[in-house]
């Protein structure tokens, strides 16, 4: 029951904070940013998916596969920006459900993107092997072993808190990932801590490992000499994207910690937090559709090609 008012005042003193501060104007760089984003990961998608060549390639279905968590994890952050400016009080169980998989969304192109750098390390260290090492029907295995993994934790929190909590019939008046997983953090501040530390420490070393080996295996082929080298591009524009989509897991930790400090303002808090979400969440997702495009050039080709056929049949059916 102290749980239940707690979650209660909470969510309305946050209410009043998004009012006071008028943050609920964010809603609208939120939406135009989403929907444009929206409109071009299924464009990717359809393009990968409907080339036989690229469906069959592994760096093809890890793009896909990062553009399929980006897709969720945007429609639930859309979703959840709108329900905090209408503010309509939603069950509990809800939200956590919502928070579970933004979570697993978030965690699956994380992992994906790690998986990218993995992928490009193998099909230069061992070329000759490479899709003996990685055909597709095992890549597919990976990438569900990927979003179970992503899943397992987060939906096991909630059933923690679900068999703990007594009254089932909850509402809150506004629902965030941070009010969430604060609350669950309270019963497990050490587990959730230790496990995406851990994970982000492996994604970390792992990635430089990659990177740092492959330097030093292609550094004698003379890819690396020249300031504008695709090599070094490449590396630029991939180095960006995950320095985009690792600041905001940063971000949202400190916003973890700043939960737990009963003698930080709230205001603070809220900004932060709606900072945080309403555009260093979406930066990545919004510049990944077009990098990839323009670093991967058969993307490039294909919606090109599909953009030309779908050009040439309106005109034949204007004529």
């Amino acid at each position: 029951m102290a749980s239940s008012i707690l979650i209660s005042n909470l969510t309305e003193n946050w209410v009043e904070s998004l009012r006071r501060w008028h943050l609920e104007l964010f809603f609208i760089p939120t939406t135009v940013v989403t929907l444009a984003t929206l409109l071009a990961n299924p464009v990717l998608l359809i393009c990968i998916f409907l080339s036989r060549t690229l469906r069959q390639e592994t760096r093809y279905l890890l793009v896909a596969n990062t553009l399929t968590a980006d897709i969720l994890f945007l429609i639930l952050n859309l979703a959840t920006v709108i329900c905090n400016a209408v503010k309509p009080e939603i069950p509990w169980l809800v939200c956590e459900l919502i928070t579970a998989v933004t979570i697993t969304a978030y965690c699956c192109a994380i992992l994906t993107i790690t998986l990218m750098v993995v992928d490009t390390y193998t099909a230069v260290r061992w070329p000759l092997h490479y899709h003996d090492l990685l055909p597709p029907g095992r890549t597919h295995r990976i990438l569900l072993g990927v979003w179970l993994l992503a899943a397992v934790y987060p939906f096991t929190l909630v059933i923690m808190m679900e068999v703990e909590r007594g009254n089932p019939h909850e509402k809150v008046a506004v629902c965030l990932v941070l009010i969430s997983l604060g609350f669950i953090q309270v019963h497990n501040m050490v587990g959730i801590h230790i496990f995406y530390f851990v994970a982000a420490l492996v994604c970390t070393l792992l990635i430089f490992y990659c990177y740092i080996r492959l330097y030093m295996v292609t550094r004698t082929q003379g890819i690396w000499q020249s300031r504008f080298s695709r090599a070094r591009v490449t590396l630029l524009a991939h180095g960006v994207l995950l320095l985009l989509y690792f600041a905001p897991g940063f971000v949202f930790t400190i916003e973890l910690f700043l939960f737990q400090k009963k003698d930080i303002n709230q205001d603070i808090l809220v900004w932060v937090s709606t900072v945080n979400m309403c555009v260093f969440m979406l930066l990545p997702r919004a510049f990944a559709p077009y990098l990839y495009g323009l670093r991967y050039r058969e993307i490039s080709d294909t919606v090109v090609q599909l953009l030309h056929r779908n050009r040439t049949l309106s005109e034949i059916t204007v004529a």
